[in-house]
């Protein structure tokens, strides 16, 4: 299977002049156009699926391309474009985006000029309000599958079918995704509300009813991505989101952000697996519903992993420093290394620590580096100035 994708990534490079590969381990590396600012690389074929980096709406130049909103989503799209098919695969072949977006009032607008990139059987999509980098008002992460690759979209029976250009259900290549999941009722894609922990039944019931309808359950979840409005708000939403995992919990990162409405106060994206699934590592605390790491296959999915101590209260390059040495002992003790990730997301609770931040990552990543989409977000432990989450593959 390795072999064959990678011919299949030869093929697409031929077509597509600046771009080159780079295999490291079982990763194969993508470069196309301009080589990004930073740690990261643009995108990252590994073990089935295609991890491209959060984009900014910028051109050759490394400027952003227009003021507004929109002019940056067409950007950004038509650059991934050329990524994915650097990487072997196409944007019909997207599963799985992620949008943060600098002011929720620019969410329409947004919506507008993505909907033209997406029309048939769309991916699916968590979109949430976060700072950015440069004065970006958009950044877009993405998960494909190569060309040729089996995707199937899916939406529950009795659910009222959204006019939003996204997909509710994408299963492929042994994982199923679900979009953000907020508060609403299947039936009429109404709005409901209530308190904290009220939203977090909610979208979790629904949750139950989309991984029926690919023939899962809430067990065959890998991965649990959280957004939380206010800190205040994490131990009420742990209340009851425990009762939905009282066993061995996914992999999860909680961040504090605004959602697209004031209304919305929790929103929850999910992967499943149809395969094997295997917990690693110790219990994190008994307080805590998640899991260090979910194996799944060769794919191994991290929690979100802080690195604040007492010691290193407000300084950005020691707990980027632990945050990684503790991430390290977890691929270590899975016979793994850092040439092993494929994936991360970080956290930054204060864009003005990206450049410490990414001298210390860089350390760990001195060559061929993961994909990467880096936003300011609040953290759920007061201290924290950084959180790491990492996909990885054996």
């Amino acid at each position: 299977m390795k072999q064959a994708l990678v011919v299949v990534v030869v093929l697409a490079l031929i077509a597509c002049e600046g771009a080159e590969t780079m295999e490291q381990g079982p990763k194969t590396v993508i470069t196309a156009g301009a080589p990004p600012i930073g740690p990261y690389s643009p995108a990252v074929v590994a073990d089935g699926l295609v991890y491209v980096s959060g984009l900014l709406g910028t051109g050759a130049d490394g400027k952003l391309v227009g003021p507004d909103v929109a002019s940056q989503t067409r950007q950004i799209l038509d650059r991934m474009g050329e990524i994915l098919a650097a990487a072997g695969s196409s944007m019909a072949q997207v599963v799985s985006v992620s949008v943060f977006i600098k002011n929720p009032g620019d969410f329409a607008a947004m919506n507008d000029a993505y909907r033209g990139y997406f029309q048939d059987a769309a991916p699916t999509r968590t979109t949430v309000a976060s700072n950015l980098l440069n004065g970006a008002l958009v950044e877009i992460a993405a998960v494909a599958v190569p060309n040729g690759t089996p995707r199937e979209t899916m939406h529950p029976e009795g659910w009222v079918k959204s006019a939003r250009p996204y997909s509710t259900i994408v299963k492929s290549g042994g994982l199923v995704f679900l979009s953000g999941l907020i508060s609403r009722r299947g039936a009429d894609d109404s709005f409901a509300p209530g308190t904290v922990g009220e939203q977090t039944r909610t979208i979790l019931e629904n949750a139950k009813t989309l991984l029926a309808t690919a023939g899962l359950t809430l067990d065959n979840v890998v991965s649990s991505r959280v957004f939380i409005t206010s800190e205040s708000a994490f131990a009420e939403m742990n209340e009851v989101y425990r009762t939905y995992f009282p066993k061995d919990p996914p992999a999860r990162a909680t961040a504090v952000t605004p959602l697209m409405t004031p209304d919305y106060l929790v929103e929850i994206t999910l992967v499943a697996t149809t395969g094997d699934r295997e917990v690693l590592g110790p219990t994190v605390a008994p307080s805590l519903p998640l899991s260090p790491a979910i194996r799944t296959g060769n794919r191994i999915y991290l929690s979100g992993v802080l690195g604040n101590t007492d010691a290193n209260v407000g300084d950005i390059k020691a707990q980027t420093r632990e945050t990684l040495t503790r991430i390290q002992r977890t691929l270590t003790s899975q016979g793994l290394t850092f040439n092993n990730v494929v994936d991360t997301t970080v956290y930054l609770t204060d864009l003005s620590h990206f450049a410490a931040m990414n001298e210390v990552y860089r350390e760990f990543f001195p060559s061929a580096p993961p994909a990467r989409a880096t936003v300011g977000t609040g953290l759920v432990s007061r201290n924290a100035l950084v959180e790491l989450v990492m996909t990885a593959v054996k």
